[in-house]
């Protein structure tokens, strides 16, 4: 076997082929020469597969079971679309341009029905299907350069939209065939032979991409930037060009960049990873090419993936790099979800590919057992397993189970290699001692691929003479090596030699929250290690209830009156030869309190159980208290141990006089500090999260139960007295003990800041050492997500932590994000954690994430209690809005056309004020709305609340006739509300006409302007089309009006006159017909 030629390092991705579809193939009958598959498409539950019979078959991807199977009698099947948003919703088009969208009825278990059928492009070849994003509407491109699309009607809908039948529609016609159709936020992306235009669907406006013209097949497509920064900025569109070149144009259809790939693709294909052969990779340069691209795909994270009958290449156009290309025979059409790809084959055969990291194909590969094949790509792509973030998907142990699986006789030079490989990973002379011996307590280290220790020193540190940390004596053995392991494979990682330096310097804060220089020099971590560890922590307590941060003199640890006798014999214990057998003294009296913890503990226990006591809080607080007794002894902090026992609890009055003195040789800013930090309250006791000694399983469970019953407790129930423990307190002291998702409810309900703040302290403390945390302090937003993404399902008090270190790292980005962690992390954690304009961002993208339909349900399901309405409201209200003084006049009244400025929040307003409430709130939020200038809502709560008089005087102060109609406006219901209406633009005018006097200036700003004003005219014409123009005018008559009106509205009201006789002289000839009929039916 010829030795595995080694990929450059620029290549970290592979396509990879790790399932067989061809006893799929064959079930269906699908690979004989009579019955071909002539189209596939692929969402994220089905793989869809047209025949040239006109079947059409549903397959699921899980499994891969067949289904469904559609038949159609109308031709073969060309093309086939599934819904995005609505995998229930397939769209398909036949040979003799039918296009059908079918229903499957899945949830219902019902037969599949067509709701919706086109002829629009009878005897033409349909080329392109596409879906609308948020609706179900479906466009389709012909071969004659028509574009149409056709709704769906269905049940989901409503009530009786699914007998409602929508009519097809000619959105436009280009000059050539449709090569390709891509559709983003309400604009269709059509590509032609010739160009590419972009049409907005709403507004049926059209604009062409780019100036020159193209001749042949060239694809375009959207590019979504919904990651990371990006979130909420326009799509991008790319548009291929001939000779290997992709436009790359903004949502408006102006072309940015031009990308030239021709040179770029001079290197060398990368292997397809496939269990049909073994990869071979020349490494030999190929000449630049030129190539048509015929179709673009948005693929995986940000990529963009085509093809051509040969290959198959993917790009990163942020970069304008080849991410790789593969040659591929055969491609006749290509079909992709997220990183998965679906390829159909000239001759009928599917291929179902994945793109991948290396080392994520090698963990596929191993989990598959292909065991030559996974040493061959560990091989290729050594750059990529050799790093330490590949240990996550192949650690040490499957690498060397890999080696060993190899057979000598066939994979001898693989063999080889794979252990070139293992030792770029682990040196071979690089045993575990040297490393053990190596480490410092102020250095970290990381080890280069040539087997050389590299060490980094801490900044500010001492020498290893005078000063040591504090947290490296009480460290054993093997967590100092997993530091020391942690520190090299992020040093591979980042490629930073001063990361590590702030990685592991901020690690020693958080272990520790002050840093004190010993002056012994620490003895191996054999001798004595626990009485360390113990004395150390003791003193440190006692030194945190008196200041928050102490710089030490070295000397003061020196003296012999500078601690009490219990502290010095503890001090000295470590330099005893015998200290070994110094940690297994108290070994009885740990013992002895387990025993009496677990007695307390059961005895408690049986008491809370009482149903009488449940009824009455103050006994079980009593019982609580004596448990909590007990507990404090063998748990509780080394000072109240010491208390408890009848040791000293303060520091010995000589210490006292010391520290006074050491105070006196500070400097005068310091010593201020020290004195204010004095005289404020002390600072909080440290968390605990890990148990001080080891308990039994069944006692830890006990042990659990009541110390969150007693958070609890003492979290809804006000505190007695002074020596009751408060919630607070025991929280950081006995968080080790306690049900995190119980305490992490007990939160939400009781919404106490400290509690909270205390909680998601410990938590953060609790996940410092997890992966996700180093992500995300290495600030990749998408790389985060990403990596929360794959613990699905979420422990939401994790979760919570991770999120928290999100947003103080990214801030509104991060909070953007968070909708797709519903329910996991409700909106009330998100309040606590994050600043109000980021918190509405939050609400609003929670919101409109949900289905149309669902939308006014779910927002009031959030609404618990009812009295966040109003202050979200509010909080909408007041961010991303106009100035006031754009919307209100300086005596509160509407200026004119302020309705129309732009509300940032403004669906979710909408949304809001639709929702029922009581009447009391409906009239609170509409004052809400006026105070701050929101017309249209406040509009829309007028007409709720029937404040027909208020509405029609905003509207006149608006002066914009359009608020007349419905749904945005609201409609006079009678003649008296005319009436009223006619009234108040009446005075508003005069006011106007006063105020233009009183300035010198005229009010005319032209026809059309003068067409959308609440005028008398304009009135008058509204309602001569409500009521006919001969009742209006006596209606104005009945005002006390005489209005002359112009020729246009003199001619206006004479076509209404004509139109009311025709319609009129209709409706008697209708009713003459049916009495004629109905007396025939009699007689």
């Amino acid at each position: 076997m010829a030795p595995v030629a080694v990929v450059p390092e620029v290549h970290s991705h592979v396509l990879a082929e790790f399932d067989c579809l061809d006893p799929l193939l064959s079930t269906l009958r699908l690979d004989s020469g009579r019955l071909k598959c002539t189209c596939l498409a692929v969402s994220r539950k089905w793989l869809a597969l047209g025949t040239s019979a006109g079947g059409l078959h549903l397959i699921q991807k899980e499994g891969w079971k067949q289904r469904l199977i559609l038949t159609h009698k109308e031709g073969s099947i060309t093309q086939v679309s599934c819904c995005p948003h609505d995998e229930d919703f397939v769209a398909v088009a036949t040979s003799q341009g039918l296009v059908v969208v079918w229903e499957l009825q899945l949830e219902r278990r019902g037969r599949p029905e067509r709701v919706s059928v086109s002829w629009e492009h009878r005897g033409q070849a349909v080329t392109a299907l596409c879906w609308d994003t948020n609706t179900l509407k479906v466009f389709a491109g012909d071969s004659a350069g028509k574009v149409s699309y056709l709704r769906a009607g269905s049940s989901k809908l409503g009530k009786g939209s699914g007998f409602v039948i929508f009519p097809v529609q000619t959105v436009t016609t280009v000059d050539s065939k449709v090569v390709q159709l891509g559709y983003q936020e309400g604009r269709l992306l059509v590509s032609s032979l010739s160009r590419c235009y972009l049409c907005d669907t709403e507004r049926e406006k059209f604009w062409r991409v780019g100036n020159k013209e193209r001749d042949g097949e060239y694809g375009a497509c959207f590019f979504p930037q919904n990651k990371g920064l990006l979130v909420g900025q326009p799509p991008l569109l790319y548009c291929a060009r001939p000779g290997s070149r992709i436009w790359e144009a903004s949502f408006n259809g102006e072309v940015l960049s031009t990308h030239q790939f021709k040179q770029v693709l001079a290197c060398p294909p990368l292997p397809l990873i496939t269990y049909r052969n073994e990869p071979q990779y020349n490494p030999e340069k190929r000449s630049p090419q030129a190539i048509a691209f015929p179709k673009l795909l948005y693929f995986g994270d940000q990529n963009l993936l085509t093809w051509t009958d040969s290959a198959i290449y993917i790009f990163t156009p942020h970069n304008g790099q080849v991410l790789l290309w593969t040659e591929v025979k055969d491609v006749l059409d290509v079909t992709v979800y997220r990183n998965e790809l679906f390829c159909l084959h000239g001759s009928g055969r599917l291929s179902h590919m994945s793109l991948l990291s290396a080392e994520r194909c090698v963990e596929r590969l191993l989990r598959r057992e292909l065991w030559p094949l996974a040493a061959s790509v560990c091989c290729m792509f050594q750059h990529a397993i050799s790093i330490g973030r590949a240990r996550k998907s192949v650690p040490m142990d499957r690498l060397e189970h890999l080696r060993s699986q190899l057979s000598s006789n066939t994979h001898h030079e693989l063999i080889g290699q794979l252990e070139e490989v293992i030792t770029k990973v682990e040196p071979l002379d690089s045993a575990c001692s040297s490393r053990r011996s190596s480490i410092s307590s102020h250095e970290s280290f990381n080890v280069l691929d040539c087997g050389i220790y590299r060490v980094i020193s801490r900044r500010g540190s001492q020498s290893d003479e005078e000063t040591c940390s504090l947290i490296n004596p009480s460290t054993s053995e093997e967590e100092r090596l997993k530091e020391f392991s942690f520190v090299q494979e992020e040093d591979q990682v980042e490629h930073d030699p001063q990361s590590s330096e702030r990685t592991e310097a901020e690690r020693s804060e958080q272990g520790l929250q002050f840093h004190l220089p010993l002056s012994f020099r620490p003895r191996p971590p054999r001798m004595a290690l626990q009485a360390v560890k113990d004395s150390v922590s003791s003193f440190v307590k006692k030194t945190t209830e008196k200041i928050n941060t102490l710089q030490m003199n070295s000397e003061l640890w020196q003296r012999p009156d500078s601690s009490s006798p219990a502290d010095m014999s503890a001090t000295s214990a470590p330099f005893s030869e015998d200290g070994d057998t110094e940690v297994y003294v108290d070994m009885p009296n740990t013992e002895c309190d387990l025993l009496e913890l677990q007695s307390a503990t059961e005895r408690a226990i049986s008491q809370s159980q009482d149903p009488l006591m449940l009824l009455d809080p103050d006994v079980l607080v009593e019982t609580l208290q004596e448990w909590l007794k007990v507990l404090e002894r063998v748990f509780g902090p080394a000072e109240l141990v010491e208390s408890a026992a009848g040791g000293p609890s303060d520091v010995d009055p000589a210490e006292e006089c010391e520290r006074g003195g050491a105070a006196e040789n500070l400097p005068q800013v310091e010593r201020d500090s020290l004195l204010t930090s004095e005289s404020k309250t002390p600072p909080p006791e440290s968390i605990r999260v890990v148990s001080p000694k080891p308990v039994p399983p069944d006692l830890l469970a006990h042990l659990t139960q009541l110390a969150t019953l007693y958070t609890e407790v003492s979290c809804f129930r006000k505190q007695a007295d002074e020596q009751t423990l408060s919630c607070t307190t025991f929280m950081r002291r006995y968080f080790f003990l306690l049900d995190q998702q119980r305490v992490r409810n007990m939160c939400l309900m009781q919404e106490k800041q400290e509690v909270y703040a205390s909680f998601i302290e410990a938590m953060i403390a609790v996940t410092q050492s997890s992966k996700v945390a180093e992500v995300i302090q290495r600030g990749d937003l998408l790389k985060s997500l990403r990596y929360l993404r794959e613990l699905h399902p979420w422990s939401a008090p994790h979760l919570l932590a991770h999120c928290h270190r999100l947003y103080e790292k990214h801030g509104e980005a991060a909070v953007r994000s968070f909708p797709r962690f519903y329910p996991t992390i409700m909106p009330a954690d998100v309040k606590v954690m994050s600043h109000r304009s980021h918190f509405v961002a939050y609400l609003n993208n929670l919101v409109l994430a949900q289905a149309e339909e669902h939308k006014l349900p779910f927002l009031q399901s959030l609404l618990e209690p009812e009295s966040l309405r109003q202050e979200w409201l509010e909080l909408a209200l007041t961010h991303d809005a106009p100035q006031r003084c754009d919307t209100l006049t300086p005596d509160g009244h509407p200026r004119c056309n302020a309705h129309c400025f732009t509300w940032g929040y403004g669906r979710f307003l909408s949304l809001l004020i639709r929702l029922p409430a009581d009447l009391a709130s409906k009239q609170k939020m509409a004052e809400t709305c006026r105070s701050h200038g929101y017309w249209t809502g406040y509009l829309s709560l007028c007409c709720q609340l029937q404040h027909c008089s208020e509405a029609f005087a905003t509207i006149c102060q608006l002066d914009d006739i359009s608020l007349l109609k419905e749904p945005e406006g609201v409609t006079p219901q009678n003649l008296d509300e005319w009436r009223l209406l006619i009234q108040l633009a009446q005075d508003s005018s005069r006011a106007a006409q006063q105020l233009a006097n009183v300035n010198g200036g005229t009010l005319s700003n032209g026809s059309a302007d003068s067409a959308r004003k609440v005028s008398l005219e304009n009135l008058t014409l509204r309602l001569a089309g409500t009521v006919g123009p001969q009742r209006a005018m006596a209606v104005l008559e009945e005002c006390g009006l005489h209005l002359v009106l112009s020729s246009h509205s003199q001619l206006v009201c004479e076509l209404l006159k004509v139109a009311e006789k025709r319609q009129r002289a209709t409706i008697q000839t209708l009713l003459e017909r049916c009495d004629r009929f109905l007396w025939s039916q009699h007689a």
